[in-house]
């Protein structure tokens, strides 16, 4: 006798939404790299404007200073926008500052094209985590983080070394033309694949967010209220102060500003420390070394990042570390630079989508509030780092920088370590 079985009520497992994903890394590649784009470019920039290298180096601080002014203030008053459309609008704004920098011929227009830029990336980190997870289906947030934040070693490792070649090859204007262009396919696919998600203009105190009574508590449905009420409900605290008040937000704030003050201090000025140890003709191959296994991380990460977050950013911290005490003390040897770089890769590559998962899932209700506030702070450990480096740098020499590195990851991983309940939990 044969017996059939018949499986009722199931369904297939749930999938991520990948065409979506996708635009979304892509998004994040147009604003990593429209960050980091001069670093390659700048003698050509500079004899173009009229100014020396310095002065053009400061497209980058200008770049991230617009990110970090501006964050805040225009998330909040975004907060209540419909998410496509306001990731439309920041990728439209990158869009015509990319033009205008190709196009401009003037130092200070040039440098407010910058500044533009980085307003638009500020829009944009703040949204893009936050869309990835309302994307994805329960249980995969994390990976569709990592999915979406694919964009920044791609853009690091591909990205930077193709617009310097196009840079060296055509002209320095050529790439950022390319990257207006790339933009506009982008608007194009977001329009078609991406979803729309509501905006909350509750969560970051946007307009609207305290119509429904003095302290913008939500009032019962039976229940309106009563000029006769002897005492008006308290006054809440501003959503921003709200969610960094939610325990385990901190921890993974200040986790960030180590780790990115680290990362950034060596990166901006890693090629001077290639060109001082011998290996300045090499720094493309060793940059590609970083990229490729920031690449690796990432898959790694996305792979575990919902079952082991804790392990992954304590194991991320401690590789950076060990990759900054190699170059510090093997600097001499080509192969142990080679090596560094790929722990350095490996360790860093995963970060952005650990920190963004883990201050959105601390964050919980007020996860909006909490990227913005990571947001903020990424970039004002980015600029910290570009000042710090540049210190160091005149005062003490490159050298001094891969020992800086691994004296700021100590915070670091002392923070993540001791957020066992909140923050970085030891089990999800």
């Amino acid at each position: 006798m044969t017996t059939t079985r018949t499986r009722i009520g199931t369904s297939p497992p749930p999938t991520l939404p990948l065409p979506a994903l996708l635009s979304l890394a892509t998004a994040v590649f147009i604003t990593c790299l429209t960050e980091v784009l001069p670093a390659g470019l700048l003698p050509a920039m500079a004899r173009d404007l009229g100014v020396g290298e310095s002065a053009a180096g400061q497209s980058v601080t200008v770049y991230a200073v617009g990110t970090a002014v501006t964050a805040i203030p225009l998330t909040t008053a975004t907060s209540g926008w419909p998410r496509k459309r306001l990731l439309l609008v920041s990728m439209a704004g990158f869009c015509a500052a990319n033009t205008v920098t190709a196009l401009s011929g003037s130092y200070p227009l040039t440098m407010a094209a910058r500044f533009v830029a980085g307003v638009a990336a500020g829009l944009a980190w703040a949204l893009l985590a936050g869309y990835a997870r309302r994307l994805a289906p329960a249980g995969l947030e994390g990976r569709a983080i990592a999915v979406a934040m694919a964009g920044i070693p791609v853009a690091l490792s591909v990205g930077v070394p193709a617009a310097t070649y196009l840079g060296k090859a055509a002209d320095w204007r050529t790439a950022f033309l390319v990257m207006s262009g790339i933009t506009v396919l982008l608007l194009g696919w977001i329009t078609v694949v991406v979803p729309e998600r509501p905006g909350d203009s509750r969560q970051l105190g946007g307009p609207g967010a305290r119509e429904e009574g003095a302290g913008a508590f939500p009032l019962p449905a039976d229940r309106s209220p009563l000029p006769t009420d002897p005492t008006p409900l308290p006054a809440a605290p501003h959503p921003l102060l709200g969610a960094a008040r939610v325990p385990g937000v901190a921890p993974v704030l200040l986790v960030t500003a180590a780790f990115v003050l680290a990362h950034t201090l060596l990166y901006t000025y890693v090629a001077a420390f290639l060109d001082d140890i011998g290996l300045g003709g090499r720094t493309d191959l060793v940059l590609l070394v970083f990229g490729a296994a920031s690449l690796l991380s990432v898959w790694a990460v996305g792979a575990r990042i919902h079952r082991a977050l804790r392990a992954l950013t304590l194991g991320g911290v401690l590789l950076v570390g060990t990759a900054a005490a190699v170059l510090g003390a093997g600097a001499h040897v080509p192969a142990l630079v080679y090596g560094a770089a790929a722990l350095w890769g490996l360790g860093w590559g995963g970060a952005p989508s650990l920190l963004q998962t883990a201050v959105g899932e601390a964050g919980g209700e007020q996860a909006d509030a909490a990227q913005v506030l990571l947001v903020t702070l990424w970039n004002v450990a980015t600029a910290a780092g570009g000042i710090l480096g540049g210190l160091l740098l005149d005062l003490l020499g490159t050298r001094a920088l891969p020992w800086t590195v691994l004296v700021l990851l100590v915070p670091a991983f002392a923070t993540a370590g001791a957020a066992r309940n909140h923050g970085f939990p030891q089990r999800r």
